[in-house]
């Protein structure tokens, strides 16, 4: 499922800047459930909108409201008798809702108000790991369920490199190896020949899985 994180309160007070009457738009899909754009996130936002805004001695209104699902034209539609009345909309979906918003109100502003960071999986409330980068072309079915391009730290698409060093990268002890990982699992399935089933090159970034946490539950996971 898709997780977000949301936008640093100063970069939405500059967003919504030279505008008066503010939409906050949330979703109740998997921006909800990853606990950064559902109705609970979007009565937050407003409320420290609200605070910020009256501290600075300005007087905007800011209002909220959730859809079912910003990814769906039929939920966008709710919208359309309120947006005109409104400058402009912060949305909490993810860049997919964001878009989708402003392609059906294309007079109406639309700021996203999360980051989309990963397609992942809960670890625990607030804490998510990264698990697909949506590369468009699948190869779990060569490599045995484990992503070689979010799990590897050079996102290599065919390994092992040589800097494998007893199950862990060279860039970090505290980097598994992906490919040492999958070498593993094929192996236990019967099915190393995979490993040497050759991927036509595709164009990575080399980022590294990336695990990250709400700051509302950050206090969960600091070390005691």
């Amino acid at each position: 499922m898709i997780k977000a994180k949301r936008k640093p309160l100063t970069e939405l007070k500059q967003s919504i800047q030279v505008y008066n009457k503010v939409l906050i738009v949330g979703c109740g899909g998997c921006v909800s459930v990853c606990l950064a754009g559902g109705q609970k996130e979007v009565n937050i936002l407003k409320a420290e909108l609200d605070a910020e805004l009256k501290l600075d001695g300005q007087s905007k209104t800011v209002d909220g409201h959730t859809l079912e699902r910003q990814c769906n034209v039929r939920f966008l539609d709710e919208l359309a008798d309120t947006v005109g009345s409104y400058d402009c909309i912060l949305s909490m979906a993810c860049g997919a809702g964001v878009q989708y918003l402003a392609e059906r109100f294309p007079e109406t502003p639309v700021f996203p108000a999360v980051n989309t960071i990963a397609i992942g999986v809960d670890l625990d409330v607030g804490l998510y790991q990264e698990k697909c980068r949506a590369c468009g072309e699948c190869v779990l079915a060569y490599t045995a369920g484990i992503c070689p391009v979010t799990g590897c730290a050079k996102s290599l698409f065919n390994g092992p490199c040589g800097g494998t060093n007893q199950g862990e990268c060279e860039l970090g002890n505290s980097i598994p190896c992906a490919w040492y990982e999958i070498y593993n699992r094929l192996e236990k399935q019967g099915r190393l020949d995979n490993i040497l089933n050759i991927r036509p090159p595709m164009q990575w970034q080399n980022q590294v899985r990336r695990t990250f946490v709400q700051d509302a539950y950050a206090h969960r996971y600091e070390p005691a």
